[in-house]
């Protein structure tokens, strides 16, 4: 794979990318129009989201960073985008291009005062993995084996003009309306600049590995301040394989629900006792070792969830409180999905719609074990997506729904329902956290 002896950093050089691309795009459907004169519609628009989904994946992956960050996000959302986009846009996981040697030393001698191969004994200077806001290189000190994450340049400092640039097709894509989506924009901006401070992830990485060690199966690296700093993190070496590799594997289905179990257990312990949860569940944060354990390696993405917010939702998730149209609407008040001032068509529609999303999504936890290789409760997350989507009532409505913290709390839960299914996880103990829980 090539590497980059520049990342663009100024916002005319990342527009003017982005613009490049959405010329492409324009070509590929003037293409698209021809294609159904000689073919069936269905293969002209498959052709034609391979091509956009190629050349937007090409510019996103060239400039790093935010916008790259959005595209693995919704590689995550295999029911909202098609699935040309999906196959594409998950290569941001941990397969873009990295960072020349020559911009590698350059950060460390900015940070450090010296070249890598002098604060260790070997580095390599190819990257092992390179993902949208850093890439990660494999060096040893003395007898440990360590992974050492670098932070491309101007990732931070373009946040801000990224989302901008990102903005009108976020809101064109999910049908959010302008009024009232400041909240949920300044929620992802505020994330991903915490994603981009390493001394906080670093911190962060320290708290969880110490405060979850205890549970089964599962494994954090221990992590090296003196190595590390606002663009740098160290940490071990963890052995394995990534996730999506595992799954692609021939395993026993003791080992997928072994691996199922731990995932589970790891989430539902975070929810429920911390308070606070590794926000970021797609393949590329977990390894699955040899012996069939089970290490994350990146917590750059961490959601606190207010007691204020915790309490609601999850009562919400109680079925007997799902089925009392009381309890029911005064939760959906108290979590901002229904607003005093909607008109009486606007509460009945996005009420009945609500029911029926978390009837779906918290089905999990109303069994005390759940099957998450029934290909009929996936099926019913896509088809409720694509019905709604349809829906010509919503035309007009403001579907800006919900609290600001929803946004990355729904996030988890779709990257951890996908990773339980692609597992094909069965007889998962729902509540089993609680055995872990320290006195």
């Amino acid at each position: 794979m090539k590497t980059l002896d520049k990342i663009p950093t100024g916002k005319i050089e990342r527009t003017g990318s982005l613009l490049k691309a959405g010329a492409k795009v324009g070509v590929n459907y003037l293409k698209y129009y021809g294609n159904k004169i000689t073919k069936d519609e269905g293969e002209a628009r498959k052709i034609l989201n391979e091509d956009n989904a190629s050349d937007i994946y090409d510019s996103l992956k060239e400039l790093k960073g935010s916008a790259l960050k959005v595209a693995q996000m919704l590689s995550m959302e295999k029911n909202i985008l098609p699935v040309e986009y999906v196959e594409k846009f998950s290569l941001s996981q941990f397969s873009v291009p990295p960072l020349s040697g020559a911009l590698v030393k350059k950060t460390f001698r900015k940070y450090f005062g010296k070249n890598p191969e002098a604060i260790f004994d070997e580095f390599s200077q190819e990257s092992v993995n390179a993902a949208s806001i850093g890439q990660v290189h494999k060096a040893r000190k003395g007898d440990q084996n360590l992974a050492v994450k670098i932070q491309y340049p101007g990732v931070r400092e373009s946040i801000s003009s990224d989302l901008k640039m990102v903005k009108p097709i976020a809101m064109k894509m999910f049908n959010i309306k302008k009024e009232g989506s400041e909240a949920y924009f300044q929620e992802v901006e505020d994330k991903l600049f915490e994603e981009t401070d390493y001394n906080l992830e670093l911190k962060r990485s320290q708290l969880f590995a110490a405060a979850c060690r205890h549970l089964p199966n599962v494994r954090f690296p221990d992590y090296y301040p003196e190595y590390s700093c606002e663009k740098i993190i160290t940490m071990d070496w963890m052995s394995g394989i990534h996730f999506s590799e595992f799954t692609k594997k021939q395993n026993t289905p003791e080992d997928l629900n072994k691996i199922g179990q731990t995932l589970w257990d790891f989430y539902m312990y975070q929810m429920h006792i911390l308070k606070k949860v590794h926000a970021d569940p797609h393949p590329g944060n977990f390894l699955v070792s040899d012996d069939v354990q089970l290490s994350v390696i990146d917590f750059g993405c961490i959601k606190e969830i207010p007691e204020d917010f915790y309490v609601p939702y999850f009562e919400l998730a109680r079925e007997e409180n799902l089925k009392n149209p009381e309890i029911f609407r005064e939760k959906l008040f108290t979590l901002e999905i229904l607003r005093e001032e909607d008109t009486p068509k606007e509460k009945e529609f996005f009420a009945k719609l609500f029911y029926e999303l978390l009837e779906l999504f918290t089905r999990p936890f109303n069994q005390e074990e759940f099957d998450f290789s029934d290909e009929g409760f996936f099926h019913e997350i896509a088809d409720l997506g694509q019905r709604y989507s349809k829906i010509s009532d919503m035309k007009g409505m403001n579907t800006n729904r919900g609290s600001r913290h929803f946004i990355y709390l729904n996030r988890t839960f779709f990257g951890l329902y996908n990773m339980m299914h692609d597992l094909k996880a069965k007889g998962i103990r729902i509540n089993n956290f609680r055995n872990f829980i320290k006195p």
